[in-house]
């Protein structure tokens, strides 16, 4: 425990699911609100017991709905917020989700995946819900979602996603999973100082007029990628925020004219940014013939299996999606003129493998690994789809 009131540093052997917890406080999070649910409650457990020890506050509340609109009203009052969940939650917070979108609302929330549809698995693992991660809420948007890897990763990325929510002023969304959440390992916390925190743009009282001042406002040099500044209920401003399609003081209009207003400019704002959003790892696709491409548990289990393939002397590059939205399209669209095949692993029937296929655009062929949930895929199957795609490689 640091000499800073309550906040831990150093070398740590810690629950993926509380090296988040530990990660949000870090980035400033000082109110969470959650309903217990498997495989994502330690995380909620954890900031029970570590947001008193910093001057937070933590709620549990009646259910998911209401938690993610808890968050979104903390978030207005100029908290730092969050919630954490898995797949039925993650299903009921979709409408407030979408809410949090149209009030450009810094928050993040967090998914433990695990399988599905309905109640599922509870304990078990699953990566089924990353489509909806992208089109769970209706209308038109952008998401940011992050997949962390390792509970050092799901450390460094909750502070990531936090900074995103703030940076642009969106719900940003921690696309995890219950092997990653359920996980034990080393996690090293720096010093907070030794950390970039990010905080939302604000106009601070006194440089505009209660009576002058505007809830959105234009970029004052045409940047479509422009996030306009906040204020915190209570300062003394006239503020009004409503999900209904509005104009740039907040208050409802009902027009087309309006809604591409607003629909345009919260796209345009992930859209514009996406060389500062969008994170990769990659491991030798210079010369490549295959590419396996994975995020969260299913990309440590592809390790091995392309370690295996190389010594077979299979030209295979790696390419892991640490963001897995905004999905990296130009990427994608590059590879596929280069090499001649993308393998795609995941537990699900195939969620990313589809958005793959769609920017390689018949250039390059997909495989998929899938299962539906349950366990982690099995390495062999993942060595069998390398070896089948380079022989489909080496043919053409």
């Amino acid at each position: 425990m640091s000499k800073e009131k309550g906040r831990l540093t150093g070398e740590h052997f810690m629950l993926g699911d509380h090296a988040c917890a530990e990660g949000a406080i870090l980035a400033g999070c000082r109110f969470f609100a959650g309903y217990p649910i498997t495989p994502a409650t330690e995380i909620a457990e954890r900031m029970s017991v570590r947001l008193p020890q910093v001057d937070g506050k933590y709620v549990q509340m009646e259910d998911e709905l209401a938690s993610m609109n808890a968050i979104l009203g903390a978030s207005w009052a100029g908290v730092k917020s969050m919630t954490a969940t898995s797949g039925p939650g993650f299903s009921l917070m979709m409408e407030n989700l979408g809410l949090g979108i149209m009030l450009e609302t810094p928050c993040v929330l967090v998914n433990v995946q695990r399988g599905g549809p309905s109640t599922g698995l509870p304990t078990l693992v699953g990566q089924q819900d990353m489509m909806q991660a992208k089109w769970g809420s209706h209308g038109d948007y952008e998401i940011i979602a992050l997949s962390p890897g390792s509970p050092q990763e799901l450390f460094d990325l909750t502070i990531r996603a936090f900074n995103l929510s703030e940076k642009y002023r969106t719900p940003v969304l921690v696309m995890t999973d219950a092997e990653v959440g359920h996980m034990t390992e080393k996690v090293v916390i720096p010093p907070p100082e030794e950390i970039e925190i990010l905080n939302r743009p604000q106009i601070y009282k006194g440089d505009v007029e209660p009576d002058h001042f505007r809830i959105y406002r234009e970029s004052p040099d045409g940047d479509p990628g422009y996030v306009s500044p906040m204020v915190k209920a209570g300062e003394g401003y006239r503020i009004h925020v409503t999900g209904l399609t509005h104009d740039e003081r907040g208050y409802p209009a009902m027009n087309a004219e309006a809604n591409e207003w607003n629909v345009s400019r919260l796209m345009e704002k992930i859209t514009a940014n996406l060389d500062d959003i969008i994170e990769l790892e990659t491991d030798k696709l210079r010369n490549a013939e295959v590419v396996v491409v994975s995020y969260g548990i299913s990309a440590r289990t592809s390790l091995w299996p392309i370690e295996q393939a190389r010594k077979e002397g299979i030209k295979v590059g790696y390419l892991r999606l640490i963001t897995v939205w905004p999905f990296p399209e130009d990427t994608i669209s590059k590879l596929a003129t280069k090499v001649g095949a993308f393998v795609v692993p995941e537990i699900n029937m195939g969620q990313i493998t589809r958005e793959v296929e769609r920017c390689a655009a018949g250039n390059a062929q997909v495989f998929g690994v899938h299962k539906p949930g349950g366990d982690i895929l099995d390495p062999g199957d993942v060595l069998d789809t390398i070896r089948k795609a380079a022989a489909v490689t080496q043919k053409n």
